[in-house]
């Protein structure tokens, strides 16, 4: 590893990207500082935990392109991995996070079941024989599968696709990083990010790398950096239990429904080319329960628990990229591809750092900077 456990590291932003690579960097015997301009457990502002977080490369490929569905397979291999080390060797161990391998669903009712054909035909466009990556469940077959979804006449089954519980991911990283003596400083805005120092306003501090994965946080560095805004709604009840994420087809919007621990659901569809933080529209909330009820009318009895608003950090091309320079390297544009894509970006960050051999991507991801 060519003498990296005495280089002195700061990872700039504490959202998923940025505390999976102080974590991974950490086990490596690096020496870390963490540094969050928001609060690291109450109420964080980053992306990372709005998201629905599914790894659904399957779903993603229909609507992007097939590097995406590439590389979300990558993921679908180091989750496991991350997961089961993210207790080793600490002196208190963890309870891995809720991670399911469940598949997904596409549904659609019988009126709108061409749009239910054509994200197959679509799926299918992009990565050839689709028999291989989804199969067809009629409506028995569905029924065995998600008993509340017994209302539809057919729908389509994503084998290989996953979700995980981000929150308590996020929080059981941060004790992770604390067990492994990461210096984390929270309500810590950094404006001036640079090779070898970054500037709190009240000192300079000097590193041997500094990584910023401040995601829409460095609009000011990145000229191509936009915001799209997504909104969400967290129910809760006992009438409904999902085992899987489920897709709904629907004229107006794409509905995605992810279940969580207790009972609870995140519910999802907006993609607005917007960088408003304002709280969440009434037509979105309107659209939101709609879709829900006709997914199951027993959804008319849940509770809805809070209204999320975020802003999803991409790139002109929507594609995540790593800058670097000697001394920095910027790690953005995670799209909303946050879950599906993190792990390949970590470990191509860990390689440069560590100059191991480049991980997989890295001549797509990279970009160089004299």
């Amino acid at each position: 590893m060519n003498g990296a456990p005495s280089q002195h590291i700061a990872v700039v932003g504490a959202g998923l990207l940025g505390r999976l690579t102080a974590w991974r960097l950490a086990r490596l015997g690096l020496a870390v500082d963490l540094f969050e301009a928001g609060s690291l457990r109450d109420t964080p502002k980053a992306a990372a935990f709005t998201a629905a977080a599914m790894i659904s490369p399957l779903s993603e490929v229909v609507d992007s392109e097939r590097l995406i569905y590439d590389m979300g397979l990558a993921s679908l291999d180091l989750w496991p991995l991350f997961l089961q080390q993210l207790s080793e060797g600490l002196s208190q161990p963890l309870q891995p996070a809720s991670y399911r391998e469940d598949g997904s669903l596409v549904v659609a009712h019988q009126q709108d079941s061409a749009l239910l054909q054509q994200f197959a035909e679509r799926l299918q466009f992009h990565l050839g024989n689709a028999t291989e990556h989804s199969q067809w469940l009629q409506q028995n077959q569905l029924r065995e599968l998600e008993p509340d979804l017994a209302g539809f006449h057919r729908g389509l089954l994503l084998p290989r696709e996953a979700h995980i519980d981000n929150h308590a991911l996020l929080t059981q990283l941060l004790t992770a990083l604390q067990q492994l003596n990461v210096n984390c400083f929270e309500r810590t805005p950094i404006n001036n990010v640079n090779a070898h120092y970054i500037d709190t306003g009240t000192q300079k501090r000097e590193y041997d790398w500094v990584i910023d994965c401040r995601g829409f946080g460095a609009k000011s560095d990145i000229k191509d950096l936009r915001g799209v805004r997504g909104e969400v709604l967290w129910v809760e009840t006992g009438e409904i239990e999902l085992q899987r994420p489920v897709r709904f087809m629907h004229p107006k919007y794409k509905l995605y429904v992810v279940p969580k621990p207790n009972r609870q659901f995140i519910i999802g569809a907006t993609e607005i080319e917007s960088e408003d933080l304002s709280p969440i529209s009434l037509r979105s909330t309107l659209e939101l329960s709609s879709a829900l009820y006709a997914l199951n009318p027993a959804f008319a009895e849940a509770r809805v628990l809070r209204s999320d608003v975020n802003l999803r950090p991409s790139l002109i091309d929507n594609r995540p990229r790593i800058v670097t320079k000697p001394g920095l390297l910027r790690a953005n544009g995670l799209h909303r591809h946050g879950y599906l894509l993190a792990p390949v970006v970590v470990e191509n960050l860990v390689a440069l750092i560590t100059q191991q051999h480049p991980f997989s991507f890295a001549d797509t991801l990279i970009e160089a900077q004299a």
